[in-house]
């Protein structure tokens, strides 16, 4: 625990992420929780659902939302140095979301596509020639190049990104999990990567180029980010963007992998592969959950919410709802959303907080995927280990034997 005297992690959020057993399978668990009613309140007060009816409707409503200074209380009890829109509501969201979302266009993800397809035939080439973990030589390089690309970050700086990025990934989980070093490591990420981004930017200014920092430097219509803002906008592009990428690539192969008749599928239809990468998205999300804030008081599902009162949305609980997806909710079916009319997951959101990065986590993960299984492929471990990270769900490695 981070701050002592605190109630334990179960007392607040109605289980244990620390337990090993709910790090391999943390849907076992949800099952429990969804089993004691649509929403349920913790020890210490927290709402918690495993609902898809009730997550869907809380990320739509807009009297939920991210308290004003920052703090949630048991969740998150010191405010970030830099917010980014992620956590903000209108009209400060609606401001930064719409000048970001310029800038960041489903076009420009589009033009990627063949960088993307050369780089995982070059991350992929060593695999020939022994073992290989896909999350260190694949998953992870392969968003950070892109991602380093399109800001404009110098080749030789994109090493220094992966402990800024470990760090800042494993401080979106809630302060209370997280040991006093990590804290403070997550602190001096913030720090030295907004240094390093404040003179990119001044640079940027000054000469723009072709590349995503130039264009976030720029103004529209008399309106620009400020400095805050755009430095609190590249640590979401590197942390939301990349670590879902990360997790995308880990977890699908690996649910492929134990799943030879979905795999046997996977390969035989390359053309389906962007349908595929959403039964992958359902089945095991990069994001968990995440919480939101009553910003008055509230009726949900009948229950008085208290305006400040914190509703846990269990996103990967969510997505396996049997009264919304009958059809064997806990199994891979990449057939799945061949059907128009199945819901959409939540992997990404819904509302004004869907995740803007989402089309280009879809053609990396999609691109590394068919990749990766054009090569003969077998797991070389039957336990992966995980990673410390909570919110964030994805392997620490994953080891694979491919077969020239």
């Amino acid at each position: 625990m981070a701050t002592t005297g605190m109630p334990g992690a179960r007392a607040i959020l109605g289980f244990d992420p620390s337990d090993a057993a709910f790090r391999a399978d943390p849907y076992a668990e949800y099952r429990r929780l969804a089993e004691a009613g649509t929403l349920t309140r913790t020890e210490v007060g927290l709402w918690v659902t495993a609902s898809y009816r009730l997550c869907e409707s809380v990320l739509r409503d807009q009297r939920f939302g991210h308290r004003p200074d920052g703090r949630d209380g048991a969740w998150r009890r010191s405010a970030g140095a830099r917010r980014s829109f992620l956590t903000m509501d209108p009209p400060d969201h609606t401001r930064l979301r719409r000048l970001v979302g310029r800038a960041f266009t489903p076009r420009l993800v589009e033009r990627l596509r063949p960088r993307v397809e050369e780089l995982v035939d070059d991350l992929l080439a060593p695999a020939a020639h022994g073992p290989f973990d896909l999350i260190g030589e694949l998953a992870y390089p392969l968003p950070v190049i892109i991602i380093s690309e399109l800001l404009g970050v110098p080749a030789e700086d994109r090493e220094r990104f992966r402990g800024w990025s470990d760090a800042l990934a494993r401080g979106l989980d809630p302060d209370f999990l997280l040991p006093a070093d990590d804290l403070a490591r997550r602190e001096e990420a913030r720090e030295e990567f907004a240094g390093y981004f404040r003179d990119l930017a001044a640079r940027r200014r000054a000469e723009p180029r072709d590349d995503l920092l130039s264009a976030l430097t720029a103004s529209y219509d008399g309106e620009a980010l400020t400095e805050a803002e755009l430095l609190a906008t590249c640590v979401l592009l590197l942390v939301a963007g990349h670590e879902t990428t990360v997790n995308l690539i880990g977890n699908g192969a690996l649910a492929l992998l134990r799943n030879p008749e979905q795999l046997a599928r996977f390969r035989a239809r390359p053309e389906r592969t962007a349908v595929a990468v959403e039964e992958l998205l359902r089945y095991d999300p990069p994001v968990q959950f995440t919480v939101r804030a009553a910003l008055e008081d509230v009726e949900l599902d009948g229950t008085p919410i208290r305006e400040g009162e914190l509703v846990l949305l269990l996103i990967g609980a969510a997505n396996r709802d049997p009264s919304v997806f009958p059809e064997r909710p806990g199994e891979l079916d990449l057939a799945r959303y061949e059907n128009a009319e199945t819901a959409r997951h939540l992997a990404f959101g819904l509302g004004i907080h869907y995740c803007l990065g989402a089309p280009l986590a879809r053609l990396e993960g999609g691109v590394a995927l068919r990749g990766l299984f054009e090569r003969d492929v077998e797991l070389a471990t039957a336990a992966p280990s995980y990673r410390d990270n909570v919110v964030l769900r994805g392997l620490a490695a994953l080891p694979l034997a491919i077969r020239a």
